[in-house]
């Protein structure tokens, strides 16, 4: 039995190399037989293979989508962290533009009214122990600064330096209650005392009751002896209000300061004043208004129709 079964096997091995022999010959000489296997192979396995797909893409896409999702989040905080800078460079961009245009503001100003100036950065803005309405710049004794000098901006008068230190200073606002200033009326000699009033207005007391002041009048710094603490000529601000109470002494009035308090960025210290008051040359121009072109409609009377005659 055992002979017999191993005879079996080795025919059946014969018949298969010699099935294969035939079957290469059969294909080398152009019969495509094999051919026909192939396909018909295929088409019998294709639907399992569709099925295969089917079944196994979705197991394919979770598995890439696990390898991928650590590189995915770096790619995330990567693009956070370039939008953060961006933002971030924008907006110091646009601190800087906005400095640089109070500067050409100040520059500006000084050079039409030949101040000697330092220019400086705001570097906080509070209060001190002795005032309640203050800044720090970043510029001190050591850039030619002292105690009791004018603080201008683009607009106008700011305030005056009360303490100074190597690289600092801290100046007192014109809006203290504490400051006042003297001041006169552009293109008068009529003077009076501005007191800050905690807020961005200010009170005027004129010194001679027979003034007269208005509303729209510009106050411009009377100036102190040796130029400290203020330099004659800046700008101060506009009347907005008068009030002439019965019997009072003396007039007074509510001006709105010209300087911007709630944006100053950088402000220039008044180191050495002309030798010649500026007078009024540092006024405001103002604002020319924008003409408004104006259409005018001519109606034409259509002609009316003539009588006939009779």
């Amino acid at each position: 039995m055992r002979n017999g079964g191993e005879n079996r096997g080795r025919l059946l091995l014969v018949i298969l190399i010699v099935s294969s022999l035939f079957l290469i010959t059969l294909d080398l000489r152009g019969v495509n037989v094999l051919d026909g296997l192939r396909s018909g192979t295929q088409t019998a396995l294709s639907p399992f293979q569709r099925a295969g797909n089917v079944v196994l893409t979705p197991v394919k896409n979770f598995v890439n989508d696990i390898t991928n999702l650590g590189r995915t989040r770096n790619q995330i905080e990567d693009l956070r962290k370039q939008n953060q800078k961006l933002r971030e460079q924008l907006i110091s961009r646009k601190n800087q533009d906005g400095e640089i245009e109070q500067l050409k503001s100040i520059l500006d100003l000084a050079g039409t009214a030949r101040f000697k100036v330092v220019s400086a950065k705001v570097i906080s803005q509070g209060s001190s122990l002795a005032f309640t309405r203050t800044i720090t710049i970043d510029a001190g004794s050591g850039n030619g600064i002292k105690k009791n000098m004018t603080v201008i901006s683009g607009n106008g008068l700011v305030g005056v330096v009360k303490e100074v230190f190597t690289n600092s200073a801290v100046v007192m606002l014109a809006t203290d209650p504490a400051f006042k200033v003297g001041v006169r009326i552009a293109g008068t000699q009529q003077i009076g005392i501005l007191a800050g009033s905690g807020s961005s207005s200010a009170n005027l007391q004129l010194l001679d009751n027979q003034t007269t002041i208005k509303v729209g009048d510009i106050l411009l710094a009377r100036g102190s002896i040796n130029a400290q603490p203020f330099v004659p000529g800046v700008p101060v601000g506009q009347v907005t209000s008068v009030s002439n109470a019965a019997g009072a002494v003396t007039q007074s009035a509510t001006v709105k300061y010209f300087a911007d308090f709630g944006g100053l960025g950088v402000v220039s210290v008044v180191v050495k004043a002309p030798k010649a008051d500026p007078r009024d040359s540092l006024v405001p121009a103002k604002p020319v208004p924008t003409p408004i072109p104006t259409v005018t409609v001519f109606v034409t009377p259509t002609p009316s129709a003539s009588p006939s005659g009779n």
